[in-house]
């Protein structure tokens, strides 16, 4: 072998050599050095803290009570609603407590204020609840709301059975009046023709019922599209045409304004048609009623004004309420229902408007629909050029 392949031979014998040694050193010395420690975790609130904000947070009042009525812990929910008081347990609440606990079953207990006064809540109730070892828990919750909904829909209930059964029974009536009458033509007419005029008031009570279930109701709208409010007011007035000619009412409108706001067009002719109709029945004969429009800055005014009996100051409140009438035997003379401004209000509430009022007695009422305008609407009218309210045409005419 040539000196210089022997050699070769040496150096590449001597290289293996010496990498085999280095990495059997860092074989070993992985195999002797423990494996890394994980980092101990960070030690969390102690669980009465965590107890304690869970108290805390709650919407409800809280309050745990040992064997003896002592209040080891309650929020201060359990304050606002009187299930604990200067420290110590409602006296219904700790004898629900003492049931529980020898009973070993939960229960509830009703802890409404005996008299309901400013931010008081008008109902509560809590529910208890054995916890063992002598201890109870106490949760009170304000039920207020539902109380009230409760009551409103007994009254609803009620009232709509009222309201049906008036023409029901009339119409009962009446067609044996008929039978009895059988053999007098004249008073066959008279009497069908009173059918006819009781059977058109209970469809007309039907047919607002159900458009008023479906404002209120979980039924979805329509969807809101650009409406013109000219053409809103213009079907409006063909809708309650009769009705003046009938009762001898001249009905004036203002001159149109091109305004457009976002809604549903049935539904806003529904409702300016009922504040007409409204304003027509409250009016005496030979009065006149005006209808008006303009824009009020980000809003569309749409008015109907009365010359009528006008409403006191303790009813203004409550005409908006379903079936509430300021004179009841005038408006079941004139076929009202009763739910007309209901059906107004919630047209107005669903289309993010309101509806106001304004009223003198003996002098007359205005009712406004107030409206967001067409948020596209161009706003390139000048203060020149927007209409001008009652104030600034009597200060012109004036000078």
């Amino acid at each position: 072998m040539p000196p210089v392949t022997a050699l070769l031979c040496v150096l590449i014998a001597a290289a293996a050599l010496a990498l085999g040694v280095v990495v059997g050193a860092r074989t070993a010395r992985r195999r002797v050095e423990p494996a890394p420690v994980p980092a101990p975790p960070t030690p969390g609130p102690p669980m009465a803290d965590l107890l304690q904000r869970v108290f805390r947070s709650s919407d409800t009042g809280l309050a745990v009570l040992t064997r003896a009525g002592d209040v080891v812990l309650h929020n201060d929910r359990a304050v606002e609603l009187g299930l604990v008081r200067s420290g110590l347990p409602d006296a219904r609440a700790w004898a629900a407590c003492q049931r529980a606990q020898s009973s070993g079953q939960p229960g509830t207990v009703d802890l409404s204020p005996l008299g309901h006064r400013g931010r008081q809540p008008a109902a509560v109730v809590a529910d208890v609840r054995p916890l063992g070892d002598g201890y109870t828990v106490a949760e009170a919750a304000d039920t207020s709301d539902a109380v009230r909904l409760e009551a409103t829909r007994r009254d609803f209930v009620a009232n709509v059975s009222h309201e049906l059964k008036t023409p029901v029974g009339a119409v009962g009536l009446l067609a044996e009046a008929v039978l009895d009458a059988a053999d007098d033509p004249v008073e066959v007419r008279r009497f069908s023709a009173k059918i006819l005029s009781e059977a058109n008031r209970l469809g007309a009570l039907v047919t607002e019922l159900i458009a008023l279930s479906r404002l209120t109701g979980a039924e979805r709208l329509p969807e809101l599209c650009v409406v013109d409010v000219d053409e809103v007011v213009r079907e409006a007035m063909a809708r309650s045409r009769i009705s003046a000619e009938r009762a001898r009412i001249d009905i004036t409108v203002d001159r149109p304004t091109g305004l457009e706001v976002d809604g549903d067009r049935t539904l806003l002719v529904t409702a300016l048609s009922n504040l007409v109709e409204n304003a027509i029945a409250y009016s005496p004969a030979e009065a006149s009623v005006s209808v008006s429009r303009r824009r009020v800055g980000d809003w569309v005014e749409v008015s109907v004004t009365d010359r009528g009996i006008g409403i006191a100051p303790e009813h203004q409140k409550r005409v908006f309420e379903r079936f509430f009438r300021v004179d009841p035997a005038r408006s079941r003379a004139t076929g009202g229902t009763g739910l007309g401004l209901a059906i107004v209000k919630h047209v107005l509430a669903n289309h993010g408007g309101e509806v106001r009022l304004w009223s003198s007695p003996g002098t007359g009422s205005t009712f406004t629909m107030r409206l967001p305008v067409h948020t596209d609407e161009l706003d390139d009218l000048d203060e020149a050029d927007e209409p001008e309210d009652a104030t600034e045409l009597r200060a012109k005419e004036m000078s």
